[in-house]
């Protein structure tokens, strides 16, 4: 169903999608079956939309956009596809990725090149500048995780809240932001370049790092979601107020490290050398 109203260019719209009055939609976008486009919605060429999405008025999708099955943009909500945008000069877009299930709040924000995973909740008027865990609900500006569903597996950055003033800056994370509980804590530091730490995954144990000086960078291996594809991220700590929180079944490599690196490590248990898989290929066989 198409809207009089509607300006639809493009011949690759599912069957029983809806499309409203005063959508515009691009020769080029791809749409899904039983979609609901609604009023004054935008897409441009170089966006692909799957089944069942619900987009509402006021949105619009730029290129390099990709909404898989099921997902819900609520009214307004701004994607970008350019991170240091000028008048007439073009640059390479970003895309951003918006997996199954997950849903976007009114008014918010997603900066280029993020990935939202399966089944988050993004609050109304956030501005989300990191990937999104899957399962996870974030919320604020910039958008920090209120909760992390424990079976999903997927690293998730977790901002710390900031305190600034004339007398220095302070970080602090309230437990509550955690998908677990804090019960040991140790602290990596001296480390000599070009050393390599961790190189494990563990069975059971959840963590959370933050690299309290210096910088470093985290290198994870698990699975998105629910998929049992193998899939590798890497992540830079530079930031006291930018964790990063590694569930169970993460096989993770620390390194590059800086010579005023120290990486504070929270714990989800005390200290277990069962709890431990040092084997790679061992690790994958489990995944």
């Amino acid at each position: 169903m198409i809207h009089p109203m509607a300006i639809v260019e493009s011949l690759d719209i599912g069957e029983g999608t809806r499309i409203w009055a005063f959508a515009h939609v691009l020769p080029g976008a791809v749409i899904g079956a039983d979609c609901n486009i609604c009023d004054g919605v935008f897409i441009e060429n170089d966006v692909i939309v799957g089944d069942r999405v619900t987009v509402k008025c006021g949105v619009q999708l730029w290129d390099g956009v990709r909404l898989e099955d099921d997902v819900f943009v609520g009214p307004n909500a701004t994607f970008t596809n350019d991170k240091y945008p000028r008048s007439k000069q073009q640059r390479q877009e970003l895309f951003t990725h918006v997996r199954r299930g997950a849903s976007i709040g009114a008014n918010a924000t997603i900066l280029p090149g993020v990935v939202i995973g399966e089944e988050a909740m993004i609050g109304a008027g956030s501005v989300v500048t990191h990937d999104v865990a899957p399962g996870s609900v974030v919320a604020g500006n910039p958008a920090r995780t209120m909760r992390v569903s424990a079976q999903k597996v997927s690293p998730a950055r977790i901002l710390l809240r900031r305190a600034a003033d004339e007398r220095g800056s302070l970080a602090a994370l309230e437990h509550e932001d955690l998908p677990f509980l804090p019960v040991r804590t140790f602290i990596i530091y001296s480390v000599p370049v070009p050393s390599v730490r961790a190189q494990h995954a563990h069975l059971n144990c959840h963590q959370f790092l933050v690299c309290a000086s210096g910088e470093i960078t985290v290198e994870t291996v698990g699975r998105a979601g629910d998929h049992s594809s193998a899939w590798r991220r890497t992540y830079q700590l530079d930031d006291p107020t930018d964790g990063l929180y590694i569930p169970p079944m993460n096989w993770t490599i620390l390194s590059d490290f800086s010579d005023d690196a120290v990486l504070l490590v929270m714990a989800s248990q005390p200290y277990d050398p069962d709890d431990y898989i040092r084997d790679y290929e061992e690790f994958k066989a489990l995944l």
